[in-house]
């Protein structure tokens, strides 16, 4: 970025998507929004009301060290360190996956049932909680839950603690290190909530390089066809749900079905449906803990 004429906003949004572009971002605009609003610590509308400002050289310094790193690839989120989810802003790391728009789903239909039974004081458990954005967000919208988070990763419950003490939710949500029910053995929860890995390593060359590249695998990928972690959840949530208690899990539109057919023919569960995200596609099972149920009850 070496030229005569002045570097205004204007001019350094101008290259920066060009350059982008190029180099085959695919939303390089909002890119080079979001990486010089974050350099610079002004909302992204002020980048318009103060189009012909030229920062100052420390600033750029570091726009043009981030847009080089985002030509490469690298997730914008983990150059700038956060990302926002449900209204709210989260700390990410590479520790992390980077939490997605469609994983509001699965908090928007917990709180749904939540908000419909008006259960007095819940037991709520987040199952792979990575940066704890779901765990987070539903604290912050039900203020008399009982919340328990667990993860296999120790580095993402560093992060998702910070998440929770940056909410004021520090001293209500209780993480725990383990793999999927092994942190919570012996217990039973009113509501449990999940977004697993559920990719299979065969899509593994179908997915962009900014996600393969970057974002962990253990919070990816899930055996060859993206099932082996949901079946594990799905086996185990009857004994981990008080009887009529509810289950969701996020999961992939090309295994939903299948694998709402594997929580129909699980013992003591019923599946109830699969919600679909904004773009139509299958992306929530919910199901209950129906001690009625069986392998031959009827899909509802």
């Amino acid at each position: 970025m070496t030229t005569d004429a002045p570097w205004t906003v204007k001019r350094l949004l101008e290259w920066t998507t060009d350059y982008l572009s190029k180099h085959g971002a695919d939303s390089p605009r909002l890119d080079a929004e979001v990486l010089l609003s974050h350099a610079l610590g002004w909302p992204r509308i002020q980048l318009y009301v103060r189009y012909e400002e030229c920062p100052p050289d420390e600033k750029r310094v570091w726009f043009r060290e981030a847009i080089k790193e985002r030509a490469k690839g690298r997730p914008v989120a983990y150059l700038t360190g956060e990302k926002e989810f449900f209204s709210l802003r989260f700390r990410v790391t590479p520790a992390v996956l980077i939490p997605r728009p469609e994983t509001e789903f699965l908090v928007v239909a917990a709180l749904d049932v939540l908000r419909r039974e008006k259960p007095s004081s819940p037991r709520i458990l987040d199952l792979c909680t990575g940066s704890g954005a779901v765990v987070v967000a539903i604290g912050t919208q039900y203020a008399m839950a009982e919340l328990v988070a667990t993860d296999i990763s120790a580095a993402a419950l560093e992060v998702a603690r910070d998440n929770a003490e940056h909410h004021g939710l520090n001293e209500r949500i209780e993480f725990r290190e383990g793999d999927l029910w092994a942190g919570v053995a012996g217990e039973q929860f009113d509501l449990i909530v999940a977004n697993p890995p559920y990719i299979g390593l065969r899509e593994r060359e179908s997915l962009m390089t900014d996600v393969v590249a970057h974002e962990p695998e253990l919070a990816l990928f899930s055996g060859d066809d993206g099932m082996a972690c949901t079946e594990r959840i799905i086996a185990g949530a009857a004994e981990h749900l008080r009887p009529g208690g509810w289950l969701f899990i996020e999961t992939s539109p090309l295994i939903a079905n299948a694998l709402f057919e594997r929580i129909q023919a699980t013992p003591k569960m019923r599946a109830i449906e699969i919600k679909k995200d904004l773009a139509g596609h299958p992306r929530i099972l919910v199901a209950r803990r129906d001690d009625l149920a069986s392998a031959e009850g009827e899909r509802t």
